[in-house]
Parts: structure tokens; sequence; C-alpha cells
């Protein structure tokens, strides 16, 4: 997984490419902690390279929404590939995300 991100005032915009998994999830983890105690309240998650998700992986995503709730912010995910949604559906957790099509649309969507 190869994460990287940009913050612009209280909300910063991951991009994550490859697999999120159980050896990665930690990793995701980390870097939004570390975004959170930078004061970013928003994170506008960018799956357009992201080719697998596993249960870790969601895990990580659902505690992703819960530290941003906690600091009066939400989680959007962005252009997550056929793959990545079909796992969404089939777990319901589709349902849990505010997905968008763009990271524009996404950032709109948090003001």
């Amino acid at each position: 997984m190869k994460l990287s991100y940009e913050d612009h005032e209280t909300i910063t915009v991951l991009t994550i490419s490859g697999e999120l998994t159980i050896d990665q999830a930690d990793g995701l983890r980390r870097s939004c902690q570390d975004r959170f105690t930078a004061g970013i309240r928003d994170v506008v998650l960018n799956m357009e390279y992201l080719t697998f998700v596993d249960s870790a992986g969601l895990e990580a995503l659902l505690w992703i929404i819960d530290e941003a709730s906690e600091r009066g912010g939400q989680l959007r995910l962005v252009s997550p590939d056929e793959t990545v949604r079909k796992i969404l559906e089939v777990t319901r957790l589709e349902r849990c995300f505010n997905i968008h099509d763009s990271i524009e649309s996404a950032a709109k969507s948090l003001r």
C-alpha cells in the first residue's frame, strides 16, 4: 500500500493505492491519527488506485469515521474501483460511507 496526503485547512486528501489488508491497516490508522493530531477534522480518501480491501481494511475505514466524528469531522470515499465497491456492497458497508466520483465533489460536500 502506498499512501500520500495533502492538507487543506481542516481537510486532508489521502490517496491510497495497492491493497488495504491486515498488513497495511495499522499504517493507515497511524497516518490518519497523525493528521488528526495536526488539526485535521475531515478525511477525503481517494481510492481510485486501491485494488482490494479486506476485513481489517474495512475496520480501519470504520475507525476513521469514528475518529473524525469525535473531532466534528467526516470521512468521504472517492472513486473506489469495481472490486472495492463490490466488497462494500457484499458487506453492506456502502451504507456507512459517503461515496463520491471526484475529490472536488467530496470536498464540497464537507462544507
